[in-house]
């Protein structure tokens, strides 16, 4: 199985900053994808930036200019800088990885638990 742990998420005001963090753990042959998603009170889930293990990034364009994804292979590890923050990014970060745990198994898509960011003066 594989673990997805998040952190990094709280309250911050508006133009604030967070950096949110996610470790994946367990049995990994190697990570395809990673990506951060986002989910507001009575919305369906968003993409908020994805980053493959070799090619470029994505972002919504809510965020463009203001969120960097960033990944540590070494560590199984992807980052998401959130700079100049507004209330409508409030919502729950959900981590997102694309696995495969052996050579010969297909991918499997993996979430973490999710971690609450709030933007409020």
């Amino acid at each position: 199985q594989v673990q997805l742990v998040e952190s990094g998420g709280g309250l911050v005001q508006p133009g604030g900053s967070l950096r949110l963090s996610c470790a994946a753990s367990g049995s990994i042959f190697s990570i395809i994808g990673m990506g951060w998603y986002r989910q507001a009170p009575g919305n369906q889930r968003e993409l908020v930036a994805t980053i493959p293990s070799g090619g470029s990034t994505n972002y919504a364009d809510s965020v463009k200019g203001r969120f960097t994804i960033s990944r540590d292979n070494t560590k199984n590890t992807t980052y998401l800088q959130m700079n100049s923050l507004k209330p409508e990014d409030t919502a729950v970060y959900y981590c997102n990885a694309e696995v495969r745990r052996t050579r010969r198994e297909p991918i499997h898509s993996y979430w973490g638990q999710g971690t609450q960011v709030t933007v409020s003066s």
